[in-house]
């Protein structure tokens, strides 16, 4: 019997946020629905993350037009995937019920049919009402558990510690850490567990023990979501297939590799060869790949690499050498040797022309993404000749805010503030003498259980209470849906999806809105004018007749 192995594609969501900062027009993905609805992908990842942000700021268009768009595209033919941060939806602070199932009710309407829960700190409590308004409107919880490493201290930072008395993380994130989130989730309702590995940190080695020790713990599926910027992407999928990890995330070739997941393609051969049957039609693949080529061209200012690779189809036959390479791997996978499935995959990449290993990822084990950001607030202020002491203030940082996971947003909160710290250190200042409100809210537990215990002594000094204090969502104060008086008494927001732009996004929903009524008016005005003028032209004709007659 061939053994199944699922495929979700990133293309349309991830792929394109990571490498081309989801600027995809709707035109663009329109072009390649017809030959999505052909591919037969398991899963794809369609909206969420940063897709209603950007759609509205940058492109002046409807996320949820997108999405249902996307939905008359596809059919049933690939269950559609949205991203999500449980009570945080898009921003930072936890939302009140009545929104998130507003939410979340409405993404199943227009289209969605699995929901991919994540919480930056891992906290359980965070995911409970998604999963439960999620399965109360008809579809399936995909809940993650963002990978993380302990933070990498300096010989002079443990030395410290072990002088001031204070404890340092020791494996803190073990595979029995990710093990029980894991166990925990499937007993609350979870219909599958993603190893969320936003940083792509999740080595070969370590990827064969955490799916191992999933498959054994919990009964339902387990995915594999992991990055290439360090150079880890393809090696960690193999080895997960190897240990029966039931679907990997993937994205079609020409957005692939970098900072983006694993190219479908590569992950095709290696499925072929160890007689995985993905279910997917490669000649739409092939339609798609070719349209993406096109695609990518059109997407030039924002692509960070403009660096193609091959355009490869996994029914091609493969040059020896290059055979040998997908070979070998598979051969060391299956003899757990973790460190040549590394060095032969990165060869395989480097072959078919993939960005080379982030070495600076890699060595400081924190996100692309952040690295970028804490060099780019540097350089505005043109001390970037301090960003080797802002990267060795990120694990101080990070430990002093409970040492939360590297992701979206925790990732941006702490590097901001290393940045800020070794700012104020430089001008001697004490090092969290500026700190952002986000930080105060991190330390504080506005955001939820961090999985190390803030010191009080901090918390007090940053928040000025010892005692942690939730966020209390009774507080919220919901956007005011304003009428606009200049457009005939229009409402900004004109139906319920539209009310939760605006209070989702309210600095990008207002204007975008706002844009939006200005438009229906013109049409109101068009239509009132255009019925006017019908109605004088048929008194002319009347009059017409008459003077005739």
């Amino acid at each position: 019997m061939t053994k199944k192995l699922l495929i979700r594609d990133l293309t349309l969501r991830d792929g394109q946020q990571s490498q081309f900062a989801t600027r995809m027009k709707q035109g663009q993905v329109d072009r390649l629905l017809k030959s999505f609805n052909k591919a037969h992908f398991y899963a794809m990842e369609v909206w969420g993350g940063a897709v209603p942000d950007s759609v509205m700021r940058y492109l002046g268009e409807d996320p949820w037009a997108r999405l249902e768009k996307v939905k008359a595209g596809v059919g049933d033919a690939s269950k559609l995937t949205a991203l999500s941060r449980g009570r945080n939806l898009f921003g930072y602070n936890p939302y009140p019920e009545d929104v998130i199932e507003g939410f979340n009710r409405n993404a199943i309407k227009s289209g969605i049919d699995i929901m991919r829960i994540f919480d930056a700190l891992n906290d359980i409590d965070n995911m409970k009402s998604t999963i439960k308004y999620v399965k109360e409107n008809g579809g399936m919880t995909d809940c993650c558990i963002c990978y993380t490493v302990d933070p990498k201290f300096s010989r002079k930072d443990k030395i410290k510690a072990l002088f001031s008395g204070k404890k340092l993380p020791d494996n803190l994130f073990s595979i029995d850490y990710f093990v029980n989130k894991a166990v925990e989730l499937e007993k609350i309702g979870a219909d599958m567990i993603s190893i969320k590995d936003m940083a792509g940190l999740i080595d070969p080695a370590t990827a064969a023990k955490l799916i191992s020790a999933l498959k054994s713990a919990v009964k339902i599926p387990i995915d594999l979501h992991t990055h290439c910027t360090p150079g880890y992407g393809l090696g960690s999928a193999l080895m997960a297939m190897v240990n029966n990890v039931d679907i990997v995330d993937t994205v079609i070739m020409p957005f692939a590799g970098g900072p983006a997941a694993p190219a479908f393609e590569l992950v095709q051969v290696f499925a072929q060869k160890l007689g995985f049957d993905t279910g997917v039609e490669l000649s739409a693949v092939r339609e798609i790949r070719r349209e993406l080529f096109k695609i990518r061209e059109e997407l030039a200012q924002f692509d960070q690499y403009k660096r193609f690779p091959v355009d490869f189809d996994p029914t091609d036959k493969l040059d020896p050498a290059i055979e040998k390479l997908f070979d070998d791997a598979i051969t060391a996978a299956k003899n757990n040797d973790a460190e040549t499935v590394t060095t032969l995959t990165q060869q395989i990449e480097k072959h078919f022309n993939f960005p080379a290993p982030n070495e600076i990822v890699r060595v400081a084990q924190i996100p692309g993404g952040m690295y970028t950001n804490m060099l780019a607030q540097l350089q505005a202020g043109k001390i970037e000749h301090l960003l080797p002491k802002v990267m060795a203030t990120v694990p101080i940082v990070r430990l002093a805010a409970g040492v939360p996971p590297l992701v979206t947003p925790t990732s941006q909160i702490v590097g901001t503030q290393a940045v800020s710290s070794v700012i104020s250190l430089n001008s001697g200042k004490d090092m969290y003498a500026n700190t952002s409100v986000q930080f105060v809210n991190l330390v504080k537990g506005g955001y939820g259980k961090t999985p190390w215990p803030v010191d009080p002594a901090f918390r007090k000094q940053i928040s000025g209470k010892s005692e942690e204090q939730p966020y209390d969502t009774s507080k919220h104060v919901k956007q005011v849906n304003e009428i606009q008086e200049d457009l005939g008494g229009m409402k900004l927001a004109a139906n319920e999806k539209e009310e939760l732009l605006l209070e989702l996004f309210p600095a990008v929903a207002k204007p975008f809105l706002r844009k939006k009524r200005e438009a229906d008016f013109r049409e109101e005005l068009k239509a009132a004018q255009d019925k006017i003028d019908e109605g004088n032209r048929a008194l002319l004709e009347g009059l017409s007749g008459d003077v005739l007659s």
